[in-house]
């Protein structure tokens, strides 16, 4: 039985829902945003900004979290405030975002694929040195992520990534406390300072707390959880700072392990996943193999719940987007509900048949289009490991992901400041705020990532 069942609040058909109090029992999307949003790839930027900078950046890590939590609030909101899905919403601001995104999930599905796969392999074939070579464990990693979510719903997906972030979180925690962090410096580095040619690591640790493609998925895991109207509000924000407030430690955590371990000894760590392996011989020649182990087990937990979370949730989303174009193609009636809610009054429930209702019903994990999505970033991507530089892929992928942060925060602060959305839910000054920063720090993010590649 979902939440929704269990603690239906309506009064009565078109009535506004009752806000639900939020509670710790219902806590649960907001864990698998956090599983999912910070990977290897964000770990090992992060040591490298300790390293580098020691605890000067820690405020910035902390700001992090503060625009991720305002964009996963945003996604959430829509979803919950309208009843409609958010390609619903990208839809109804022009056939432009369709193309976009129509390209932008089947390049960046395809590399992702590919780097998903090989960043899980890394810390196994670490772990067992004479076993598989790291592209048959990369490609048995995949494969796992596939049958996993192939054959299982939401609530079980929910219960694994639970799992996956207390692995996360034990050992990076523990190896943080291991390397005994200096209270006095750390809490000093909450003071906003910019060292030279601290810039653009600054914009990067800001922009990179957890999560891209995967902030647009948490609506999609709140509706999946069974929360389909704006009764649910309070308990999908309390959700959501716990999946934040939980990425704010992990990140701080590799700041701590990137200042006291690397930076104090003038060590440079080699940029991607391959850093985090180095990482791990550092820590056995300095507190021993258990220790090192302990952390290859949390960098496999780490990159192994980003493959499983971007399996579930991208190919989720990739279903509600072929489903709306089904159905636009085939002239069906509308998603019932309003196409534009009136600009004052109550915020308008989902209606029954609507697509957010049909994501919590468990619809679109059994359809066929999210099952092609598995395959696609399963299989095809596979054909990448077998070569040392995709170059040409690599540099098409890197543009369209620079561009999505920025589509993400500006299209959410369109549509949240519109009659698409109820007036009682449409943004404040506060999120106005945070929306915009954030685009404009994803811009600039952006057009750095895409002035950097080797053209």
């Amino acid at each position: 039985m979902s939440d929704a069942t269990r603690g239906s609040a309506r009064q009565g058909d078109g009535a506004k829902p009752v806000l639900r109090k939020a509670s710790w029992r219902y806590v649960g999307p907001g864990i698998v945003v956090a599983a999912t949003g910070v990977g290897a790839g964000d770990l090992v930027a992060t040591l490298i900004a300790g390293s580098k900078f020691g605890y000067t950046l820690l405020w910035a890590a902390v700001i992090g979290c503060l625009v991720k939590i305002s964009l996963a609030e945003a996604t959430g909101r829509w979803h919950l405030a309208t009843g409609r899905t958010l390609f619903e919403g990208w839809r109804s601001l022009g056939r432009w975002t369709t193309y976009y995104f129509a390209v932008y999930v089947v390049v960046w599905g395809f590399v992702y694929g590919a780097t998903a796969m090989s960043s899980s392999a890394l810390p196994l074939n670490a772990l067992f040195p004479d076993g598989p070579s790291v592209r048959v464990w990369a490609m048995l990693c995949g494969v796992l992520g596939l049958a996993f979510v192939w054959f299982n719903r939401y609530a079980v997906f929910e219960k694994f990534m639970t799992v996956v972030i207390g692995m996360k979180f034990l050992v990076v925690v523990y190896v943080a406390v291991r390397v005994t962090p200096h209270l006095g410096e750390a809490l000093a580095g909450l003071v906003p300072t910019l060292p030279d040619g601290s810039l653009l690591y600054t914009l990067g640790l800001i922009g990179g707390v957890g999560g891209t493609i995967t902030m647009a998925a948490y609506g999609y895991w709140v509706n999946a959880k069974g929360w389909t109207d704006s009764g649910w509000m309070k308990v999908m924000r309390l959700d959501n700072r716990v999946a934040y407030v939980t990425t704010g430690v992990f990140v701080v955590a590799m700041l701590v392990i990137g200042a006291e371990l690397l930076h104090a000894s003038n060590i440079a760590l080699t940029t991607g996943d391959k850093g985090l392996v180095q990482l791990g011989d550092i820590l056995e020649d300095r507190f021993g193999a258990v220790t090192a182990n302990l952390f290859l087990i949390g960098f496999f937990a780490t990159s192994f719940g980003a493959l499983v979370g971007v399996w579930q949730g991208v190919s989720l989303m990739f279903a509600d987007f072929v489903e709306r174009i089904r159905r636009e193609r085939a002239g069906a009636a509308p998603t019932p509900g309003p196409a534009h809610p009136p600009t004052d009054g109550p915020a308008v429930p989902a209606a029954r048949g609507s697509m957010a209702e049909e994501v919590a019903a468990g619809k679109r994990e059994r359809s066929l289009p999210f099952r092609a999505y598995l395959l696609w970033l399963t299989f095809p991507p596979m054909g990448l490991l077998f070569l040392d530089q995709p170059f040409g892929l690599v540099v098409v992928y890197g543009v369209l992901g620079a561009f999505f942060m920025p589509f993400l925060a500006l299209t959410l602060l369109w549509l949240l400041n519109t009659p698409r959305t109820p007036a009682e839910w449409r943004n404040g000054l506060l999120s106005n705020v945070m929306l915009t920063a954030a685009g404009l720090l994803f811009l600039v993010l952006c057009v750095k990532q895409v002035i950097d590649l080797d053209w």
